[in-house]
């Protein structure tokens, strides 16, 4: 439901402007400050681009491509969905980081700090108490954990959150959307001062079980391990799934994710593809030595409605919240 300062919406159109033109018509409200939206890596994004700076100009927008949106239609493939903020709610700025092929975590400190004071400028009194950071990064640069730790060092304690890029499942090419245009290779990120209360979340619907999963051999950059307690990746995972290696499958990864404790708590490592070769690659940072658990999942509705009671009672009703991809997967019954 949209307040007076929030307003969002999503479109279903199957064409590229006219999907932007009913989530102008949803979103539009007077003394925009951002607009941020996630679509469907599907539409034509030369024209959606297009029909933003037309239909927005002169307002700050971010957005990336997805692999399905939530919104007020609901989750939907091959649709735009997003949120406009007023002026009354939040001061915003943004900028992009470009070649992160090439990225160093200097260059990646001093973007933060340029882009602090860029709001600092406007808000003299932005701090971690009144301002989030939100980063869009290419889901695809095999970046995303050294970026995101050399910006949170360089946001001086202001909480960062956010999230990957996608193509609709095709690990092609995914974007990210800003200053007017559709970008690969890049992360956006935008620093949000607001009156309204905020609180970050993590949470999932899965419990690790005992028995270790070490990994023996790993490529790092690549985010593939070749082997799982001395065996092909593959192999070990299926075994311990009661299945064959020719049946794994996406929705295998989203049912049986496998964990890593970390300070007593269980933090997922998605898989994403099973090789040919018999290895298996990872959304995340995955490295030689990590010990995992298969887990299996406890009731994913009682789990959500546990957490919002939670942020209600801790902030009130939420206005907007932000999920991930992996939480839309389905489940094996």
């Amino acid at each position: 439901m949209n307040n007076q300062y929030i307003r969002n919406a999503q479109s279903c159109a199957a064409e590229a402007r006219r999907a932007v033109q009913e989530f102008h018509a949803g979103v539009d409200q007077p003394d925009m400050e951002l607009v941020l939206f996630f679509c469907s890596s599907e539409y034509n994004l030369d024209e959606l681009a297009d029909e933003m700076q037309r239909l927005f100009a002169g307002i700050q927008v971010v957005g990336c491509t997805t692999a399905g949106e939530i919104g007020t239609e609901g989750y939907r493939t091959h649709s735009l969905s997003g949120v406009s903020f007023a002026t009354n709610d939040c001061v915003a700025v943004s900028d992009v980081l470009n070649d992160l092929c090439h990225f160093n975590m200097t260059k990646g400190y001093a973007f933060c700090q340029s882009l602090i004071q860029k709001l600092e400028n406007r808000v003299p009194q932005a701090g971690p108490g009144n301002t989030f950071a939100l980063l869009l990064i290419d889901g695809l640069s095999v970046r995303e954990e050294q970026v995101a730790h050399t910006f949170q060092d360089g946001l001086n304690n202001i909480l960062l959150v956010g999230g990957s890029a996608g193509d609709d499942g095709k690990f092609s090419k995914t974007f990210i959307y800003s200053n007017g245009r559709f970008e690969t290779d890049c992360a956006a990120l935008i620093l949000i001062n607001t009156t309204l209360p905020f609180r970050p979340v993590m949470t999932h619907h899965f419990i690790g079980t005992d028995e270790r999963l070490v990994v023996t051999e790993a490529d790092t950059a690549k985010r593939i391990v070749s082997e799982i307690n001395g065996l092909p990746a593959a192999q070990e995972y299926a075994r311990l799934l009661g299945v064959s290696v020719r049946d794994l499958s996406p929705e295998h990864f989203a049912a049986s994710p496998v964990v890593i404790k970390i300070g007593g708590m269980d933090y997922v490592r998605s898989i994403q593809t099973a090789n040919q070769d018999g290895s298996l690659t990872f959304y995340c940072a995955i490295e030689k030595g990590m010990v995992l658990r298969v887990a299996y999942g406890i009731d994913l509705v009682k789990n959500l409605e546990l957490v919002f009671e939670d942020i209600e009672t801790d902030i009130g009703i939420p206005q907007l919240i932000a999920s991930c991809v992996i939480r839309k997967s389905p489940r094996i019954i």
